[in-house]
């Protein structure tokens, strides 16, 4: 891999770390140029509660890979969230900047009602 690539999972992997010791689910987010994905992840990592990405059907028929996709990938993975019963979850940008398309999906995620 490149060390720009290990240096991002560096990142990641210190921050997963806390957030397991906290004991919260995780909104983890991962983003290609292509395509944004969402998953909402339990406290011990074993399962995924609630996932949402621009390959669901109903994104998929605009633009995929930019700050819009993202919005409604945002909004999609808190409404299904909300509805599974998770209210509160710790942000896992997954070692990427808090910018752009990550920071669009979670100030959406905010607006529709989760909190973190």
């Amino acid at each position: 891999m490149s060390a720009k690539n290990d240096s991002r999972l560096r990142r990641a992997r210190r921050a997963r770390t806390r957030m397991r010791d906290k004991g919260v689910n995780r909104l983890c987010v991962h983003r290609t140029p292509r395509h944004i994905y969402a998953q909402i992840i339990a406290p011990m990592g074993d399962k995924v509660l609630v996932s949402a990405s621009t390959l669901d059907a109903d994104l998929r028929k605009d633009a995929t890979g930019n700050i819009s996709a993202a919005v409604a990938v945002g909004k999609l993975v808190a409404k299904r969230a909300i509805d599974a019963g998770v209210e509160a979850v710790a942000f896992d940008r997954s070692g990427y900047k808090y910018h752009g398309r990550v920071k669009a999906l979670a100030d959406a995620a905010r607006e529709t009602g989760l909190k973190f």
